[in-house]
């Protein structure tokens, strides 16, 4: 395994960077209150949106987290509130028909009941692990990411949805019904069966055949081609594999964990936060992707509980080499109201091989935000994860 000389952040340190988080977050909450920061921020500044898009669940986690280490009572109510907007949005169906509801309500309505006992956060919970189950396709055995159900333009799943998986194992132990564990055991077999490449970099996204079931390919639609690695779906990768190994301790889930990190490792510059796509390494203008560092980081924090005593030293390192690199080049200090929490994030950059939306390009983004947060919490406390 690859291994960096630079600097790891110490726990003071690391609380220190929490609690400068957390000082934003408190700046923030009147700017959002009942409303959700945009997936990206513009010249770092978020501007506010109602609850419709897949990155919603975030700025909720944020105030979570922030109350998890402070207690004031404000980060309580935020929150609360923002469960009732989140079981109005699934109740009423309201830009739903996509995979993505392990990221939009376990950080957001599993939280909230995991912390507070919130029904209201159980139930939204509930509902968004039977929407998800809707969209299992049983040719292919995998969830469908986007698109109308079986529209063969869009029969694939992506490398994203190792973490909208936890949110079934979640359910699964709230209800008793199995099914919902099956069916993430299911599309985790299948993600570990085609997107993981002999080097051990991902693709992003992987078509089935409608017809039968078999596998067609991998392409793209964020990273910079198809054969190339598109380093936030790496980091989904790393992290997705380690919780997959949490709920199921599959000795082929860790192994898959240490294939997709020694790929993200070899790839990564000096500073050990990735370029956008990990076809670049280090020359070059390309943006960098502070976000999948923090998630990395996430992840080696998470698979470091499950190994032998070497490898987890080795793991913890490496998050806190990652964390240290963010604080001090990436993190925000201080900032206007609706500045984010970490600079040079990449939503979608526009390559000549890809079909991407170009948006939100060396800018603030909401899971960097979150993930960075939560990597800081890991690391200083014996955190039970919302996932």
């Amino acid at each position: 395994m690859k291994r960096f000389p630079n600097p790891s952040i110490t726990r003071e340190e690391a609380g220190r960077a929490l609690d400068a988080a957390v000082g934003i977050v408190r700046q923030n909450l009147p700017l959002f209150a009942g409303r959700c920061q945009n997936h990206s921020s513009v010249n770092d500044i978020y501007p506010s949106c109602e609850n419709v898009q897949w990155t919603c669940g975030f700025w909720p986690g944020e105030i979570w987290l922030a109350w998890e280490r402070t207690g004031d009572a404000a980060f309580k109510d935020a929150g609360l509130a923002l469960v009732d907007s989140f079981l109005r949005r699934i109740e009423e169906r309201i830009e739903v028909e996509h995979h993505d509801m392990g990221f939009l309500y376990s950080p957001s309505c599993v939280a909230a009941y995991k912390l507070t006992g919130s029904e209201a956060g159980r139930r939204a919970a509930l509902l968004a692990a039977e929407q998800l189950c809707a969209r299992f396709q049983e040719k292919g055995s995998f969830f469908q990411a986007w698109g109308p159900l079986g529209a063969p333009d869009n029969y694939r799943y992506i490398i994203d949805c190792l973490l909208n998986l936890p949110l079934l194992y979640w359910a699964s132990a709230e209800t008793g019904n199995t099914r919902f564990a099956e069916l993430a055991r299911r599309h985790t077999a299948t993600c570990l069966a085609h997107s993981i490449r002999p080097d051990g970099s991902t693709y992003h996204t992987f078509f089935m055949d409608p017809a039968t079931g078999e596998a067609v390919g991998g392409r793209t639609c964020q990273g910079y081609r198809d054969d190339s690695c598109w380093a936030r779906g790496q980091a989904w990768g790393v992290y997705g594999t380690a919780l997959s190994y949490t709920y199921e301790r599959k000795p082929e889930y860790l192994d898959a964990f240490r294939r997709v990190l020694g790929y993200y490792l070899e790839r990564l510059p000096e500073d050990m936060v990735p370029y956008w796509d990990m076809t670049f390494t280090s020359g070059t203008e390309e943006p960098r992707d502070s976000s999948s560092a923090s998630i990395v980081a996430c992840g080696l924090l998470e698979a470091a509980k499950h190994a032998g005593a070497e490898e987890a030293r080795a793991w913890r390192t490496l998050a806190a080499q990652m964390l240290c690199s963010v604080a001090e080049r990436y993190a925000v200090k201080e900032g206007p109201p609706g500045v984010g929490l970490v600079r040079h994030g990449t939503y979608s950059k526009k390559s000549p091989y890809n079909s991407c939306t170009p948006e939100g390009v060396d800018e603030c983004v909401s899971w960097g935000d979150y993930f960075y947060m939560e990597a800081l919490t890991r690391y200083i406390s014996d955190w039970k994860m919302y996932w």
